[in-house]
């Protein structure tokens, strides 16, 4: 790969976090931290035959959009001449703090839009005005530690090859925020990963992640569930195993292995989203919760439906849900992958979907499945816009007409975009 520099101008921020320029040779040039209309001189880090990816060396000409990051650890390049401060001192969990909060929910709805364009072939994709987090800054419920080898909580730097540790982060919520600097660990500790994550009346659990059986030694004086997971298998140190998470007034258990919404508020407003917006069953309809997870969703749905079928893959998720539904009589739950599942499923009263992926979207028989089950409306749960794109165009060419599009902003400050799609038959 060529040393070269190149002046480019930055033309407009791609999903992923970087903003595209073009090189001399017309080759597209992704590049982190940089905006729209900027003037930049740019090394190449990666040169493929039809793209390549750079970093900024300097800012010629800077966009009267860019604003003062919050943090210290954020990535500023106006700050490179003359003081070689570069990439791997810099976090990599943070995209956008060089954006007012207005500005990064316009791009994140631009973005939004392109992909189901570029993408789905969708001409006009029908997206709705993007619902803001309440709260900007700290909104986690949940965040995820790297140690150092001096065993110093960090993140991985923007390079993404290797931690560093920090001394400040703006995202987790106040309980995590006031903690999570007392915590002291021994250097060259086998730890993979630490997270911290908080629930209700301020509890908070701390997991350790490792490759190895033997359970750290740790010292905390404070009261909190200690969990150690090795090989996906939970041991309690301290405290319990799980913590209650509460929505719109219902508790869930969440496990320590299981996946929850990092952003309890905006957790809450899809809920609402999806009571509005999915239309009201008849008595002998069947609702289908696809990677339900620890039934968030099946939870304000089960009064209003005949059944409710939950399928989830997650061993310690599924042992949730049956724990947050127990209430509930009409509940059936199917543990699997979702292609497994559905290929089995017969159902035969009308049905409706809501189907929460992981980032990698649907699975190819999982949706050729849930199109040969006819249900009437599917909520699609999306955390990826570029395979909600892709499946879109699957589910519309199988009949179905996608309605809406609502963004929702789960993750502030940084590139994800959360969306919940309504399709019709």
């Amino acid at each position: 790969m060529s040393d070269s520099t190149f002046e480019i101008t930055l033309e407009k921020l791609t999903y992923g976090g970087e903003a595209m320029g073009r090189l001399p040779d017309g080759r597209a040039v992704f590049v982190p931290f940089g905006l729209p209309n900027e003037i930049v001189k740019i090394r190449l880090t990666q040169e493929k035959q039809n793209f390549a990816r750079g970093e900024i060396v300097e800012i010629i000409k800077s966009s009267p959009e860019r604003i003062q990051a919050k943090c210290k650890h954020f990535f500023n390049p106006l700050l490179l001449v003359g003081e070689g401060v570069g990439m791997r001192e810099s976090c990599g969990g943070c995209h956008y703090q060089n954006l007012s909060y207005e500005n990064q929910l316009k791009a994140k709805t631009e973005i939004l839009s392109d992909q189901l364009r570029r993408i789905g072939k969708i001409e006009n994709p029908p997206i709705q005005k993007m619902i803001p987090s309440p709260n900007e800054w700290n909104y986690r419920n949940n965040i995820q530690f790297h140690l150092t080898n001096e065993g110093k909580l960090g993140f991985i730097n923007s390079k993404g090859n290797s931690a560093f540790a920090i001394e400040e982060c703006h995202l987790p919520n106040k309980e995590i925020d006031s903690f999570w600097k007392e915590l002291n660990f021994e250097s060259n500790l086998s730890l993979e990963r630490v997270s911290l994550r908080s629930g209700d009346e301020n509890d908070l659990m701390l997991i350790l992640e490792s490759e190895y059986p033997e359970t750290p030694e740790l010292e905390i004086e404070a009261d909190v569930s200690v969990i150690h997971i090795y090989e996906n298998h939970p041991v309690v140190i301290a405290g319990q195993d799980h913590i209650f998470i509460k929505i719109l007034d219902k508790d869930f258990k969440v496990s320590a292995n299981s996946f929850f919404q990092v952003n309890t508020k905006m957790a809450e407003k899809m809920v609402e989203h999806l009571i509005n917006q999915i239309p009201t069953p008849n008595s002998q309809t069947t609702l289908l919760d696809i990677y339900c997870g620890v039934g968030l969703f099946s939870k304000f749905f089960a009064d209003k439906y005949q059944k409710v079928i939950g399928v989830e893959s997650s061993s310690s998720a599924c042992e949730d849900f049956v724990f947050n539904l127990d209430e509930f009589e009409n509940i059936d739950l199917y543990e699997g992958s979702a292609e497994e599942i559905l290929l089995k499923l017969e159902i035969k009263n009308q049905t409706h979907i809501i189907v929460d992926p992981p980032r990698v979207g649907i699975e190819k028989h999982a949706l050729d499945a849930i199109i040969n089950l006819k249900p009437q409306v599917i909520a699609y749960v999306s955390c990826d816009p570029s395979t909600l794109a892709r499946d879109a165009a699957r589910l519309i060419n199988g009949g179905y007409k996608l309605k809406q599009v609502t963004p929702f902003d789960l993750f502030p400050q940084t590139y994800h975009i959360e969306s919940i799609s309504i399709f019709e038959i």
